[in-house]
């Protein structure tokens, strides 16, 4: 091979790695700059509906009395009606306090759109967090399944994983979702990976009477152990999200709703 031969190899390998560090270095800049406008997008909705800072109430060690919990008294003050001035799609706002996790609740008439849709109607690949679609939208149902990403900065679902340590979930043992109807308060009792196939992300739970089946499935399933047993006449949240590994299955939260304010 000639010396000339060589160094335009030399020349033409450089250059392919220089575009592909160019090509690297644009994606990575495009991503924070729609992670930025998508944070933006949800602090605009909090600031909109007028969310309150919230303090989580964690689960009180054994012989210690439970903290009262101001929580639902101050989240009753959400304005879901001015979210629906920008996006008729809202049917809630959902948040865990002292995390991340706080959000409007959309819906529309497929489970795609919200993928890669804020809540403003924009897209970006943050997208929304997401009723399933065939879901009650006063959550009202048995089982009500909500979507989300899981995002590496913690946000949307992301800090839904660090529910695999039960300290967490001790420190962070409830959800809020506030609706039309009022402050539906759910005691979080399971966390686990699951397959798509599987029970709990059926829709016909009601009609096939298989209530117990799903609750047991998600106890027995369960990487903590919470103490908190549902029972078949009790309305269950599902949250989930990505794992990670791939779309066959995914991260999950079960909660039972305790009461409604």
């Amino acid at each position: 091979m000639s010396a000339n031969r060589t160094k335009n190899l030399r020349r033409l390998a450089v250059l392919l790695l220089a575009l592909i560090l160019l090509g690297s270095g644009g994606y990575l800049l495009w991503k924070q700059l729609d992670y930025q406008a998508g944070a933006a997008d949800y602090a605009e909705a909090a600031e909109t509906a007028a969310v309150p800072q919230l303090r989580a109430v964690p689960v009180p060690e054994q012989g210690e009395p439970a903290e009262p919990d101001p929580n639902p008294g101050l989240l009753a003050e959400v304005d879901l009606n001015s979210l629906r001035e920008v996006n008729e799609d809202v049917r809630a706002w959902i948040t865990i306090p002292d995390t991340l996790l706080s959000y409007p609740v959309v819906q529309c008439g497929d489970n795609q759109y919200y993928l890669n849709h804020t809540w403003q109607d924009k897209r970006s690949s943050v997208g929304a967090i997401f009723l399933e679609c065939k879901c009650a939208p006063d959550f009202s149902d048995f089982n009500t399944i909500v979507y989300g990403h899981r995002m590496n900065n913690e946000s949307m679902f992301g800090i839904l994983h660090s529910y695999q340590e039960e300290e967490f979930w001790r420190t962070h043992p409830t959800v809020y979702v506030v609706t039309d109807g009022g402050v539906r308060v759910y005691d979080i009792y399971a966390a686990f990976e699951v397959g798509i196939q599987e029970i709990v992300y059926r829709l016909d739970i009601e009609e096939t009477g298989r209530e117990q089946e799903l609750i047991d499935f998600g106890l027995e399933h369960s990487v903590i152990d919470t103490g908190v047993i549902p029972d078949a006449g009790s309305q269950i949240l599902t949250l989930s999200t990505c794992t990670g590994r791939g779309h066959a299955t995914r991260w999950v939260i079960q909660a039972v709703l305790r009461e409604v304010i």
